[in-house]
């Protein structure tokens, strides 16, 4: 599980920082998290293919989370692009993306789905879940977490006192299926051990509210907004965003085990303040850079 860091500018971009634009590489998908003006370009200069996105995750529909979609749609619809791309926003983005498609004009139609996410789980499969919950921003906004479903892994050192081969038996073990070998009932337990799935968690553009806290729970990796110190927590409040002190704040209360902060007010030149604003509540907390790479 690879994040990248895309962009990690709030509304006005910088020299150093683009919009705001978020990538998890797992497996076979690719999933997007908001897509600010000149994502695909990120894309590009981070050496990750367009291709890779499968799914986009919109948190709200202010401009700086959004003005991207057009150029990157328009990009994959003139590529080799085989998948599915799954557009996923709060209510009303079914009909925010008709408009798009009336305003721009696309030589090629390129093959998606819209979905409408509520509180909840939104998708499953196999391997991991994506949820949404409500925020508080003035308008319909999301926050996004993403469960790994816990694996059950073989311990090949049991495997060879059971003298169990490699094949059907191991797989179904692996499974939770007990079996029996040489006259022996064997549970999954006897050779195998259950890995909990890694949790990660997306928060922009909110006040700090019950469903952040939701969101945040036990993540490994919590993602969240610092678009202000703590000095300017009025502004923060009037804006409908989060100080650094606060992300530290729900990073320490949520059990969290890594804060990065992002989406970055213009005014800062460098993030220093923003981290050290957080860093007085919790230790392990970084302030996100543009092409940035984290591994879980």
């Amino acid at each position: 599980m690879q994040i990248t860091f895309l962009g990690t500018s709030s509304m006005v971009p910088t020299k150093e920082r683009n919009q705001i634009a978020v990538f998890l590489s797992y497996g076979s998908d690719g999933i997007l998290f908001d897509c600010g003006e000149g994502t695909q370009r990120q894309f590009k200069i981070a050496g990750i293919s367009l291709t890779k996105v499968t799914k986009i995750l919109i948190s709200h529909w202010h401009g700086d989370h959004v003005l991207g979609l057009p150029g990157l749609i328009q990009t994959l619809s003139s590529m080799d692009y085989s998948s599915k791309l799954e557009i996923y926003g709060p209510v009303g983005t079914k009909k925010r993306m008709e408009k798009m498609f009336e305003a721009f004009v696309f030589d090629k139609r390129l093959d998606f789905v819209v979905k409408e996410a509520k509180s909840g789980i939104f998708f499953e499969n196999n391997d991991f879940q994506l949820e949404a919950y409500q925020l508080e921003h003035g308008i319909e906004t999301l926050g996004y977490r993403f469960v790994e479903k816990d694996k059950r892994k073989i311990d090949m050192k049991k495997v060879k006192k059971f003298d169990i081969p490699i094949g059907p038996l191991l797989g179904k073990l692996q499974q939770g299926i007990t079996i029996e070998h040489n006259g022996k009932k064997i549970v999954p337990d006897d050779v195998t051990y259950v890995e909990d799935g890694k949790k990660l968690s997306y928060i922009t553009d909110t006040v700090l509210c019950d469903a952040c806290h939701k969101i945040a729970e036990d993540a490994d990796l919590l993602i969240c907004e610092a678009t202000y110190s703590s000095k300017l927590v009025g502004k923060s409040e009037e804006y409908g965003h989060m100080t650094a002190k606060q992300a530290a704040q729900l990073a320490n209360k949520s059990n969290a085990k890594q804060l990065v902060l992002i989406h970055f007010s213009a005014r800062y030149k460098n993030t220093q303040e923003l981290e050290e604003d957080a860093r007085n509540i919790f230790d392990n907390v970084i302030c996100a850079k543009d092409f940035m790479k984290i591994e879980l």
